[in-house]
């Protein structure tokens, strides 16, 4: 029987899940479907952890997740076209959930079948490689409670691992005798730690956009955000401030920056990105890439070129999430099943060099939605999977862009039509900046 391996039970690994169990429900012959996961349950990164560095079991931490964390976009363009929020949570919501009801959201999804079965969960990845006679992948594994590695066949491997887990981390001068606390995003938990605190934010990242926002709701003193290239566009309150790059950091506590301009700060956090990062992975199986919207190498956004049996889901920087890891699901399921046929490995990398051409064309962020919205058509023309109004998603992300610019600090109290129902959403009961209760208990009430 033809197996599969899925690597990670996130929003990806879910989306290939629910893509196998669509083709059940519909009498199609699947094959046997193996998901590994190292986490104690599945939803990826939305699963929050307390911890940093490493886990019990002395693996890297996979959370980048932090309380209070509220989606940044809104919640009718990543909705699933086969499980509407109303369908979820019997009832409309606000457009801007806390991370514990998006998280309740993409469970419930799979809830209700029996696929947690195909998930070995706190079972970590160690190698994978292909062996080119036998056309097989083999999968070392260890079991992180047993303590016990084993491997096993398969032949497809889809990586769904996610690329928002290992820090990017640049070097700056004085950073190890900086008197202050200095850290990366990924390990960032909770604003309260820095209330009354004069903090720096490096990196204009949606990362650096975010948690400069959350510090300043819970009470910062002071934020400043240094910027490489350029500062972001946004009308800050007056407690934030934008800086050039920073330069050097002393051990008294005080930041230089580009421009000759220094100030003293309690706390440097460096929102600098994440690396793509398989160390699990043979190099002739290894994606590498920087965050970009059209990796090179995978055909449709998903299949390595030189050996297409190897599939990654979710690897683009990202506008679209849910509903495109979906379309990819769909696409590399109906290859399994072999409905889907590949071109040559030539027509294969010709036509990700014509997407990646288009890509470097692009000179802004509405552009660079409309390309990813016409990625997603694409996939999703060629499958099953339930249409929806990729325009209107399009136009949605051009309100949601819109609010932004207007007032950072309240977009997430603007609402918007769902594409699948039709219907609008409720305005939360309570403006961003004032609820600090992100359960989702307070937010359903």
């Amino acid at each position: 029987m033809t197996k599969v391996a899925i690597i990670g039970a996130g929003p990806s690994g879910l989306a290939q899940l629910r893509a196998f169990e669509s083709a059940q429900k519909k009498g199609e012959k699947i094959p046997e479907v193996v998901c590994f996961e190292k986490q104690e349950d599945w939803g990826g990164l939305w699963n929050y952890s307390w911890r940093t560095g490493t886990d019990e079991y002395g693996e890297p931490v996979h959370c980048s997740m932090y309380r209070y964390l509220w989606s940044n976009g809104p919640k009718e363009c990543l909705e699933f076209s086969d499980y509407s929020f109303d369908e979820h949570f019997g009832k409309p919501i606000g457009s801007y959930p806390p991370r514990e009801v998006i998280l309740d959201y993409i469970r419930g999804r799979l809830a209700k079948s029996d696929f947690k079965k195909q998930v070995r969960f706190r079972t970590s990845v160690r190698w994978v490689s292909y062996n080119k006679d036998s056309k097989l992948f083999t999968v070392s594994v260890e079991d992180l409670v047993k303590k016990e590695t084993y491997s096993e066949d398969f032949d497809y491997v889809v990586c769904a691992s996610g690329h928002f887990s290992t820090p990017n981390v640049p070097e700056f001068e004085g950073l190890s005798t900086f008197g202050g606390r200095v850290m990366h995003a990924h390990d960032f938990r909770d604003a309260l730690e820095f209330k009354n605190k004069d903090i720096l934010i490096v990196g204009t990242s949606y990362s650096s956009e975010d948690i400069a926002s959350q510090c300043y709701k819970y009470g910062c003193k002071s934020i400043t955000i240094s910027h490489r290239t350029a500062p972001m566009n946004y009308h800050w309150p007056d407690r934030i401030t934008q800086s050039p790059l920073l330069v050097k950091a002393d051990p008294d506590n005080t930041v230089h920056f580009k421009d000759g301009s220094k100030k003293k700060v309690d706390a440097i956090i460096l929102c600098t990105g994440y690396l793509h990062h398989f160390p699990f992975l043979e190099e002739e199986l290894k994606l590498k890439t920087s965050n970009l919207l059209w990796p090179l190498n995978l055909y449709k956004g998903i299949f390595w070129e030189s050996n297409p049996k190897m599939m990654y889901l979710g690897m683009q920087d990202q506008f679209y999430t849910f509903n495109m890891f979906d379309a990819q699901a769909w696409y590399a399921r109906d290859y399994i099943l072999g409905k889907i046929s590949l071109p040559a490995k030539e027509e294969m990398t010709k036509n990700s060099l014509e997407w990646k051409k288009r890509e470097d064309a692009l000179q802004d962020d509405e552009q660079k939605i409309w390309f990813q919205g016409d990625y997603t058509k694409e996939l999703i023309e060629a499958t099953d999977y339930p249409n929806f109004d990729i325009e209107g998603v399009n136009k949605t992300f051009m309100e949601w862009e819109h609010h932004k610019h207007e007032d950072i600090m309240t977009f997430r109290n603007n609402s918007y039509k769902s594409l699948i129902t039709g219907k609008k959403s409720p305005l939360h009961h309570t403006v961003w900046l004032d609820e600090l209760d992100d359960s989702m208990k307070a937010y359903i009430k």
